[in-house]
């Protein structure tokens, strides 16, 4: 199919602007790295069932491959997903997103330096453009918030950033390399995602009450969430669509396009976040509507780049 990976990557990108706002509300109930496990926890369980439903074997790949492939998982998913909902908490859906907007070019010079992916011009201008459009949309002065707790989401999303480009870069190399299918690679991801943060969980799970604002949550905070049937379905939601789905699309984004473009176009979710914005209520103002334009643009770009390969 044509333009298969930037297809896959604009659904990723729609189903994860949705999956932020959703996080955003879990993340006040619920501290960001037990989020983050619980929803990974989530999409392995469905993509297991998945596989079993359909005819996809397990692949043939080597242990030098699988590890590039957990190293990926580990670090843009374990680590990345629990710094960017950390921001989540700070700077809420719109803002977060933002930072992550600077993970394509970062992902594009990784990706130069250690693959040897060279990108056509029209392609490094379109990422420019799109990462440009994305930062207008998102950067536009809000409400007043408190200094402190703004400089801190800054930084969080920008590790959560730069996380996330690693596990990209890493992804693709891996991908390259072998025939391992999206879904299996995003299984491989997201236990290994898991599996980084499990040992510090249970540690802080074994040591009983904890602040309201600790990155821990003690056993009976815990199942009293989990037994709150909104708070499940809001969780399981967007576990579906920002996780199971998303990082699927996101691995067969990363299959059939170049990283930079797949990350780039990945990095719309901002765009797709003004509608929902407006839904819920929001005032979106004539610069985010030119942001918008000045980004698309550069989505064609990348379209028109990714043609040429």
């Amino acid at each position: 199919m044509a333009f298969r990976g930037e297809w896959a990557a604009l659904t990723a990108a729609l189903l994860w602007a949705i999956a932020s706002f959703l996080y955003a509300r879990l993340g006040k109930q619920m501290p960001a790295i037990w989020l983050n496990w619980i929803k990974s926890s989530i999409a392995v369980g469905l993509i297991g069932l998945t596989l079993l439903l359909r005819p996809d074997a397990p692949p043939q790949i080597g242990f030098g491959l699988l590890g590039l492939l957990g190293l990926s998982g580990a670090i843009g998913i374990g680590l990345g997903d629990s710094l960017f909902f950390a921001a989540l908490r700070d700077l809420g859906a719109r803002r977060a997103l933002l930072l992550e907007a600077i993970s394509p070019p970062l992902a594009a010079v990784l990706a130069l330096l250690f693959l040897q992916e060279r990108l056509a011009l029209a392609a490094w201008v379109g990422i420019f453009l799109t990462v440009g459009g994305v930062a207008w949309v998102i950067a536009e002065r809000q409400a007043d918030q408190a200094e402190m707790r703004l400089r801190r989401g800054v930084g969080l999303g920008l590790l959560a950033a730069l996380a996330q480009a690693i596990g990209a870069v890493l992804s693709r190399a891996a991908l390259l390399e072998t025939s391992v299918s999206p879904l299996w690679s995003s299984l491989i991801r997201l236990t290994a995602g898991a599996l980084l943060l499990l040992p510090y969980l249970l540690v802080k799970l074994a040591k009983g009450p904890v602040p309201p604002q600790s990155s821990s949550i003690n056993q009976s905070s815990l199942f009293s969430l989990l037994r709150s049937g909104q708070f499940l379905l809001r969780l399981g939601v967007a576990s579906v669509l920002g996780t199971y789905l998303g990082i699927w699309l996101q691995q067969t984004a990363l299959k059939f396009t170049a990283t930079g473009i797949a990350q780039a176009l990945i990095a719309t979710s901002p765009l797709f976040s003004l509608p929902i914005a407006v839904m819920m209520g929001e005032r979106v103002s004539g610069r985010a509507v030119l942001g918008a334009v000045v980004a698309l643009a550069g989505v064609w770009l990348l379209f028109a780049a990714g043609s040429g390969q």
